[in-house]
This record gives structure tokens, C-alpha cells and sequence, in this order.
């Protein structure tokens, strides 16, 4: 799919695609590994898979890889030989046992959440610290990926990822090693470990404003706040930014149906500091609730997508490419935020560039004064003095 429609990544101006598991696992969602080194072949073999890396690359688009290093499937041929020779197995300390003998109906074993089909690793063993080590310097060397995402990265002990990242790094001096982390992951942002993790934290704010309408401006801007500030500006500046994932319900869903709100979170999204992810098929309107409705298979059929959201989508990702201050250089300020009117502006300012972003979350339109004169980038005219802005809409504007 994604070779064949390699244009459809180019049009929206992605620069990187996070694929989740892709190697051999019994499952349909392979987070229960078989075997690290071979790719599943429900995805297709290894002349594809380069294939693919190749189309990727030559098109600008970066590919990350999905690792599951927390746990492995309880079909591995490691915990098969601890579960046919107990104590006597050579894998037997790759695991954590309470008892024997291994009891999987039980589990007397450690788990990742509660599934008995997935047992832990004991990362802190040097034969499984060596085998994974393989795995990450292995995809990066042999078939050049660009990066890792590291699945329950919070679950494996720090000593690890710090060898993890001198390993991949080594064979590739820019990869970027991305963590799955759901709490304050300060301790994982140091400088010798991830270079971001799944923003999480600030994934909610996001869809409770501006999907759901459940919090207001303010609380959004106390969010942003706290977020900022937990990190380090380098940290900030690479985030991984994202609105739903394979693990949430989607964003559209969340919205209720409702696009206009779909584009008032892209608008938020592709305006803020750090690396906005867009989950496969957001862009075109797709729905789901929780695993696996939010899973479905990709949209292809143009008749099927919503052209007019992947536009809007593609428009900003456009802009945030021509105007650096809306990415990465620029401060993130609250200019003004009015929780009777459900507004706020936004200044993203660098030295004498300025730019506001106007954003009305209520379901009437609303007006505001401006100092100054402003283009508008999202459609090229020009405001000043009092301006209305729609419901459930922003502007995106630089001071000229």
C-alpha cells in the first residue's frame, strides 16, 4: 500500500512514517514477537520491505520501526524451551519465574498487562541485552532505517536504553529513538537515553478542547504550560506531538463526526512546537473507537476520503515548512485567552517574525481587535482593526 500510494504521502508533505510491528508474531497487532529478525509475511518479504525504504527515501520520507524489546510472544522458541525444560533451560533466567514449574494458566511469571501470552524480558541479562542490541543496530545497518519507536519504553530499565542508544546511534549518527511513555518521562529525556517520547501527556488537552469541548481555552493553556516546561527546549522542539494513535480511540471519533472540529485540531496540531504525528487516515476522515475499530485497514479510494480535510491538512503541513517560526524556532506564547468566548491568540514570535494564531473552539462566530496588520496564510487576505473568525475555526496569521 504504501509503494503503491506513495503520492498520496507526498501530496499531504509527511516526512517520516512510524510503522508499528512488522516482524514475524502470531497476532494480528505484533507486539507479540516470534522473531525480530524476520518480517512477518503477512506484510511481504524482504526484497519489498527494501523496495519500500527505497520509495520512501527517494521521495524525502524517513522510516521509524516499531520495538518491542518489554516482552516477546509466548510462542518464542526462548520461553517454549523454559516452558519444556523448566530451570534447566539456558533462557531460563531471559525471564523473570516466581515458581516452578512455569505455569502459563496461572501466569507465575511477569507479563506485560496482565497478558499471559507475553512474557517479560529480563533486559538486565547480558545474553538478552546482546540479542536486542543485534535487533536495533540490524535494521538500522542492513536496510537503513531512520529511527526506532520503543514500545513500553518505560517498562525497561534505563541501563538498556542507554546502551541502546549508543548501539544505534553508532550505526547511524541521526537515527531518532522515540519512547512510548505515558507519564512524566523527564528521567528518559536526559540526553543519553530517547530524544522524545509520545507526547502523551498533552494528547488529552488537545481532543478535550478542541474535539469534545469538555475543557476550555484556559485549561488547554495551562496544559501547554506545564508540558512546555517540563522539558528541556531541545526536547520541546522534537516531541512527538500526536491527537490519537493505534492505542486511542480516533480523533474523529472523539470529535463525534464532527470535521470542522477534525480541522481545528490539525490546525493546533501542525501549529505547535515539535513533531506532529498524524495517525494513517485522519487526514482523509477516518473513524474508530477503541482496538481494534480504530485499526482498520488504510482508506485508498478517493471517492471514499475526505478530500476536503486532507487539503486543510496538507495546507498546514505546507506552511509549517515555508514558515519555520510555526515549528520549531518560534515561542509559544498566550496572548489572550477569553473563556466566556472561547477564544484565545497565540503569538509564535522569532526576533521581528510574528505570528497568530486566532482560535475560536465555540459554536458561534467571534470577534476580536488586532493591533497591526496581518496576512492571513490559510487563505491570503489581509485583516486588521476588528476581525470575526468562525465557529470552531482559527486564523493563522503573520504580522506584515
Amino acid at each position: 500500500g504504501v509503494i503503491d500510494h506513495v503520492d498520496h504521502l507526498q501530496r499531504l508533505g509527511v516526512t517520516g512514517v512510524y510503522f508499528c510491528p512488522i516482524f514475524e508474531a502470531p497476532s494480528n497487532h505484533k507486539y507479540d514477537t516470534l522473531d525480530y529478525l524476520k518480517l512477518d509475511p503477512a506484510f511481504g518479504d524482504e526484497k519489498t520491505f527494501r523496495k519500500m525504504i527505497d520509495v520512501l527515501h527517494e521521495n524525502g520520507i524517513r522510516v521509524l520501526l516499531d520495538a518491542v524489546f518489554n516482552h516477546i510472544s509466548e510462542d518464542h522458541p526462548a520461553f517454549q524451551d523454559v516452558l519444556e525444560k523448566g530451570q534447566d533451560s539456558k533462557y531460563v533466567n531471559w525471564f523473570t519465574i516466581d515458581s516452578f514449574p512455569v505455569d502459563p494458566s496461572i501466569p507465575n511469571y511477569e507479563v506485560f498487562a496482565f497478558e499471559r501470552n507475553m512474557p517479560k524480558l529480563n533486559t538486565a541479562h547480558p545474553d538478552v541485552k546482546d540479542y536486542l542490541l543485534h535487533v536495533g543496530r540490524y535494521w538500522v545497518e542492513e536496510f537503513g532505517i531512520d529511527g526506532w519507536r520503543l514500545d513500553v519504553a518505560s517498562e525497561v530499565d534505563h541501563a538498556f536504553w542507554r546502551e541502546f542508544r549508543k548501539e544505534v546511534r553508532a550505526a547511524n549518527g541521526t537515527c531518532y529513538i522515540v519512547g512510548e511513555c505515558w507519564t512524566d518521562s523527564q528521567p528518559w529525556l536526559l540526553g543519553d537515553q530517547f530524544d522524545a517520547v509520545m507526547n502523551y501527556g498533552l494528547t488529552e488537552s488537545f481532543l478535550t478542547c478542541f474535539a469534545t469541548g469538555e475543557t476550555s481555552v484556559r485549561d488547554f493553556s495551562y496544559a501547554v504550560s506545564r508540558n512546555l516546561n517540563w522539558h528541556s527546549q531541545n526536547v520541546n522542539e522534537v516531541m512527538f506531538n500526536l491527537i490519537d494513535s493505534h492505542d486511542t480511540p480516533r480523533a474523529l471519533t472523539r470529535a463525534k463526526g464532527n470535521i470542522e472540529r477534525m480541522k481545528l485540531l490539525f490546525t493546533i496540531l501542525l501549529t505547535f512546537p515539535g513533531t506532529p504525528v498524524i495517525y494513517y487516515g485522519d487526514e482523509i476522515g477516518m473513524m474508530g473507537g477503541q482496538d481494534p475499530a480504530n485499526r482498520a485497514c488504510m482508506e485508498w479510494d478517493e471517492t471514499k476520503q475526505n478530500r476536503d480535510l486532507f487539503d486543510h491538512a496538507a495546507q498546514l503541513i505546507a506552511l509549517r515548512k515555508q514558515h519555520p517560526v510555526l515549528a520549531n524556532s518560534g515561542t509559544y506564547h498566550f496572548q489572550r485567552i477569553d473563556d466566556t468566548k472561547q477564544t484565545s491568540v497565540v503569538e509564535r514570535r522569532q526576533g521581528e517574525q510574528v505570528y497568530l494564531l486566532v482560535v475560536n473552539v465555540s459554536e458561534e462566530a467571534q470577534s476580536l481587535s488586532l493591533e497591526g496588520t496581518y496576512e492571513s496564510l490559510l487563505d491570503a487576505t489581509t485583516l486588521s482593526g476588528t476581525i470575526q473568525v468562525k465557529a470552531v475555526s482559527a486564523l493563522l496569521l503573520r504580522h506584515v
